[in-house]
């Protein structure tokens, strides 16, 4: 598989269908849509396990010109105030969706925000009403917020004579959204505010080239990183099926998934240090042998199927070598159930359990995406009267289909951005967080990325975190607590 479709079949968000409902109908027909409102702000308050915060939520728009002053996109962001801090020196955080083509909505509603809504987890459903309530592990506690939405998700779009083109690509879009955090900044005069930016699968590749642009272009500089789910340099994913890599990788979230499957809820990388040991030592030895070596072949089939439960008969018409797909179907065949990409142990009944092929929407997207649009449309429209003759972009499926990944013939990576951002601030701290049974963005990729970096100075400036659950493994209630705990040390420590 290239590189280019293991970014539209794997990376995050956008892969699947569009998702936008109509708010009050469509765009004008001819010509751009008419104006987005004036920006709005509102106080509330949201309860956590230490005290009820009082904050300030807006909705509004960070405009972008061209060199001849004209408007070419409208962005808008939300954002979530403390009150009755300093603004000057409270931390303020930029957070990103990924796809190319998800709003902010998963992220804001889905664990960072003060506002929640449960999804994404066994049991929740399409059907489930769309109501949000308060998040104790909101970050809102320790940074205040600003959710982004490039052109073309959310609200945010083109205007003028913007063409979506300059936005709709690797480059392109870090330098879009580092001129959006530079604008904003200075327009809500918190230049003398630390700076960190958060990002969810591509918006974790994006993040350390924003990082990257702030530093040298807009003039920023940023405390911390914080990338969730990220993959962080596609060319660990190239080769396949010649190279052992990607098998490597997603072997220990396989064998997590099938003991989470099998009863142990507290899956962390100690209890996977087996499966580690085994995805880098013998298991890449015996792949590197070939098909033909049918000693290595079978030494691969019975292991692999002992760690991830598939049939070794299943394992052995595929060499050792399982697919994303063919796992998440086949780890729960025995209950005519497929699991998802995102998390393999959230299930959903397959549609056609007889075919030899799964073809099936991902059980958590297509769970998540009704009711995460209502809530948000509604968060939009009734709770803060910010009401848009146009439809929200929940996933922009022309976005990821339009997106320009480069030209070259290496694939895309941010670990270059990662280490210059990292080598010119020594105060720069990063976390990288995964979920232990996410196949679409193993953990191991970050860490094999993660392990060539030089050290620093201090070689935990870059930290791994892995946690029980998948791509959004912020959905569940422990997981999201371990990651409001680790990302607070994280200010914590890059504020001294």
């Amino acid at each position: 598989m290239s590189y280019r479709a293991a970014c539209r079949s794997a990376l995050v968000l956008a892969v699947l269908a569009s998702s936008a409902i109509a708010q009050e109908g469509a765009p004008p027909k001819g010509g751009n849509p008419a104006a987005l409102p004036a920006d709005v702000s509102a106080k509330a308050t949201v309860a956590t396990a230490d005290d009820t915060l009082a904050y300030r939520v807006g909705v509004e728009q960070v405009p972008l010109h061209d060199p001849k002053g004209e408007k070419v996109a409208e962005i808008v962001v939300t954002t979530y105030t403390l009150d009755r801090t300093d603004a000057a020196t409270r931390p303020i955080t930029y957070a990103f969706n990924g796809g190319p083509g998800a709003s902010s909505a998963w992220l804001n509603f889905g664990g960072l925000g003060p506002k929640r809504l449960p999804f994404g987890n066994a049991g929740n459903t399409p059907s489930d009403p769309p109501a949000l309530i308060d998040n104790a592990e909101t970050w809102l506690a320790f940074t205040d917020l600003v959710f982004v939405d490039p052109v073309g998700t959310g609200y945010s779009r083109t205007a003028g004579g913007g063409s979506s083109e300059r936005f709709w690509s690797v480059d392109g879009d870090a330098e879009t959204l580092s001129r959006i955090v530079a604008k904003h900044l200075a327009a809500k005069n918190r230049l003398m505010s630390p700076v960190f930016l958060a990002g969810e699968s591509y918006g974790g590749f994006r993040i350390p080239r924003i990082a990257r642009e702030l530093q040298g272009r807009d003039g920023v500089g940023v405390r911390g990183l914080v990338a969730i789910s990220p993959v962080l340099d596609f060319r660990i994913r190239q080769g396949e099926p010649t190279s052992p890599l990607p098998y490597v990788n997603v072997l220990p979230s396989y064998a997590a998934a099938k003991r989470e499957r099998d009863g142990d809820r507290e899956i962390s990388r100690e209890r996977l240090a087996d499966v580690e040991a085994y995805a880098t030592g013998a298991f890449m030895a015996d792949l590197m042998k070939g098909p033909r070596d049918k000693e290595a072949v079978e030494r691969l089939v019975a292991r692999v199927s002992d760690l991830t439960g598939i049939d070794r008969e299943q394992v052995r018409r595929q060499g050792g070598r399982l697919s994303m797909r063919s796992f998440a179907r086949e780890l729960h065949r025995g209950g005519d159930l497929q699991g998802s990409l995102y998390d393999a142990n959230v299930t959903a009944f397959d549609p056609d359990p007889f075919s030899q092929r799964g073809s099936f929407d991902d059980p958590i997207l297509d769970g998540a995406r009704a009711p995460l649009t209502r809530a948000a449309v509604d968060f939009y429209f009734r709770e803060m009267g910010y009401r848009v003759d146009r439809r929200y972009e929940l996933i922009a499926a022309d976005v990821n289909r339009s997106w320009k990944w480069g030209s070259g013939v290496d694939a895309p990576e941010s670990m270059t951005a990662l280490r210059e951002a990292l080598a010119s601030d020594p105060k720069l701290r990063v976390l990288v967080t995964h979920g232990a049974t996410d196949l679409v963005t193993p953990y191991m990729e970050s860490k094999m990325a993660l392990d060539q970096l030089p050290a620093f100075g201090d070689p935990t400036r870059a930290a791994l975190k892995v946690y029980p659950g998948g791509h959004m493994f912020y959905t569940r209630d422990a997981s999201r607590a371990a990651l409001m705990r680790d990302v607070k040390a994280l200010y914590e420590a890059a504020s001294k």
